[in-house]
């Protein structure tokens, strides 16, 4: 499922994010939600979220419950 929808994005959810430095190479890093920054119900580019280390990114894939 793609990050697109904040209605599917859910704080605790495991998911792939684009870093805003790694946007040109689509390099992704997997975290699990922290706080969701984007405020408008859909992006085109992926729902903003941080991550729980900190990190802040788009959404490009949701993996689903944190796992482990």
């Amino acid at each position: 499922m793609n990050g697109q929808y904040r209605k599917d994005v859910k704080i605790g959810l495991e998911v792939d994010i684009v870093l805003k430095e790694d946007q040109r190479t689509g390099k992704r890093t997997r975290g699990i939600v922290k706080e969701i920054l984007t405020n408008s119900s859909h992006h085109p580019h992926g729902i903003k979220v941080r991550l729980q280390n900190g990190q802040v990114g788009r959404v490009q894939e949701i993996i689903g419950p944190k796992t482990g």
